[in-house]
């Protein structure tokens, strides 16, 4: 992948997460903005989109640090674990889906229903489970597992400040900005390589004939 495609990749992603931001932002939070829309506050309500989109911003940064660190996990992880590399994601998606409810309903759930936490990692498994099964149709079998564990694993990594948290509004406001950044990169990469690819091979064809006149001139 040259730098181009690199720089255009982190802005359209960062673009991404500033309207999904903004616009996550305010139903997440719709009762506390809400006065603002009563009130007909123009000048409020767009200051606050603004700033939301700049949260947004912050979000979709947050994951493409992720995606990167991914990638060069899952490079090493097939060079230490070999063919046992897909086993241990798997392992780790189901360890880190336990851990999402588990250690978050004995924290915080004390007097509630293990319904709610159970159904955030169910939302979580089946957005990594649609965006796996999309890319391994769109390249090959074998990315579905990397796929999955990147969405699920790395995804919850992502969103550990707020986890920590437990704030209702902000789990959603910072998780739907993530997986739709995360799944727009994991699913545009190899399009992206294919591109680079091309060029690259385009540019090999061009320099040839001017190699070999430069041979006969010589």
């Amino acid at each position: 992948m040259n730098s181009r495609h690199v720089v255009r990749l982190f802005f359209s992603t960062l673009l991404l997460g500033g309207l999904s931001g903004g616009a996550v932002g305010f139903a997440a939070r719709w009762d506390s903005f809400k006065p603002l829309f009563n009130s007909m506050a123009v000048g409020e309500i767009l200051m606050t989109f603004f700033w939301l989109i700049g949260v947004g911003l912050i979000f979709s940064v947050i994951s493409q640090m992720g995606f990167f660190a991914y990638l060069t996990l899952h490079r090493f992880g097939l060079g230490f674990f070999r063919s046992l590399w897909n086993p241990v994601q798997v392992v780790f998606i189901l360890f880190i889906l336990f851990d999402l409810v588990y250690f978050r309903f004995i924290t915080f759930g004390k007097n509630e229903s293990v319904f709610s936490y159970l159904l955030v990692a169910i939302i979580l498994l089946l957005v990594g489970l649609i965006v796996a099964y999309a890319k391994s149709k769109a390249t090959n079998k074998q990315a579905f597992i990397p796929t999955l564990f990147f969405m699920t694993v790395v995804t919850v990594i992502e969103w550990v400040p707020v986890l920590r948290v437990n704030d209702e509004a902000w789990l959603y406001f910072m998780l739907v900005p993530l997986l739709l950044c995360n799944a727009y990169q994991v699913l545009i990469l190899h399009k992206i390589n294919q591109k680079s690819a091309e060029e690259l091979k385009q540019k090999k064809l061009q320099k040839q004939p001017k190699i070999k006149n430069k041979l006969e001139n010589a």
